[in-house]
């Protein structure tokens, strides 16, 4: 495991109190007892913290000016703290216990490598049963098997869980349920390596049962570390958006709106496309067909004032594969799999590793 941050200090109870505070963040910590033992890996991890003990110590060593250097007291935020972080190099003063929430978070960043921000997207159909999960879970098949680390969020409570279109329903793993009650930031290592998965598409939906509420600090907190630690994250919205389906959609960069092509689908489509523009910066329409009376395209784009994504046909071998937990092997072919390889190629989508490197 990578060391993601290294404690100066000769204080016992300091040091357990950082490495507790680092475990609930899930950091890799280590304890150097003085200046010269953390010489060797002074330029090595993201964080440095040291402790008010050390801080002479740290500043006649004539250790390397670096970011990332905090100093921590149990005495507060006092001019004479500031005084010794500028001794010691460091940017940061932070006071136990008054402070643990900000190193906590802080841990967490230290763990995680400085990379681009994943795109985000919702799709929300204009009618029940108009398909906008099996769009949502095609998209994160398509994007996870061009090599593209997504997350398929499920931010309908009602809709039965997203997780059975992919037989993932017994998988072990972490549920909205279990994040009602998280606060601070989320190690993005750790949300991935809970979530259950198929290949490099993970998957957040809701446990059976009486959806638990969700606090908006839970959803913003998720929805940051999904940016953080996601290439892609796609969400599957409800026409009814409630708390989670909006703060999805103010975090999209893109949202979908599918429309079967029907008078009635798009008279619908009308009135929610209004209400979604209040939520999201850039809708596109996406239309369903075949249209059982003729209705093309272009006529229900002209009807909503819509720029359009695209347009495919209905795939009559699906339902029978959602009911069977098997939608990942259905959309190895198919209309739908070749309309989502156009969408992210549109998108100009790049793996995690690639935008780490550039």
């Amino acid at each position: 495991m990578n060391l993601a941050a290294l404690i100066v200090t000769g204080d016992p109870a300091l040091a357990d109190g950082l490495l507790r505070l680092a475990a609930a963040a899930d950091a890799h910590a280590e304890v150097a007892h003085g200046a010269d033992e953390a010489r060797p890996a002074w330029t090595w991890p993201a964080l440095i913290l040291v402790g008010a003990d050390m801080a002479a110590d740290v500043a006649a060593a004539g250790l390397q000016r670096r970011p990332g250097v905090v100093l921590v007291t149990g005495d507060g935020a006092t001019a004479e703290a500031y005084r010794l972080a500028v001794e010691a190099g460091a940017q940061d003063v932070a006071a136990l216990p008054d402070h643990e929430d900000w190193l906590v978070n802080a841990f967490a960043a230290a763990c995680e490598p400085e990379g681009g921000w994943a795109t985000t997207l919702c799709v929300v159909g204009s009618r029940g049963g108009a398909g906008a999960s099996v769009l949502a879970t095609a998209l994160g098949l398509a994007a996870a098997g061009q090599g593209l680390r997504t997350l398929l969020l499920d931010a309908d409570p009602f809709g039965g869980g997203i997780d059975l279109m992919l037989g993932l329903e017994e998988h072990e793993g972490v549920r909205w349920h279990d994040l009602a009650e998280r606060r601070g930031r989320l190690n993005t290592a750790a949300l991935r390596d809970t979530l259950p998965r198929t290949g490099d598409l993970s998957v957040l939906s809701w446990r059976r049962g009486e959806p638990a509420p969700v606090p908006d600090e839970g959803v913003r907190t998720l929805l940051d570390a999904a940016a953080r630690g996601f290439d892609l994250v796609i969400a599957d919205v409800p026409r009814y958006p409630g708390d989670v389906g909006r703060a999805a959609l103010r975090s999209a960069d893109v949202t979908f709106l599918l429309v079967p092509a029907e008078v009635r689908a798009t008279v619908a489509a009308d009135g929610l496309a209004a209400a979604l523009r209040r939520d999201t910066a850039d809708l596109r329409l996406i239309v369903q067909g075949p249209a059982p009376g003729g209705l093309t395209p272009d006529a229900v784009a002209h009807a909503l004032e819509l720029p359009s994504a695209g347009t495919f046909d209905r795939d009559r071998r699906l339902p029978a594969a959602m009911d069977e937990g098997a939608l990942e092997r259905a959309c190895r072919r198919g209309p739908l799999t070749d309309f989502c390889a156009k969408i992210l190629a549109d998108l100009a989508l790049q793996p995690y590793a690639y935008r780490e490197a550039a």
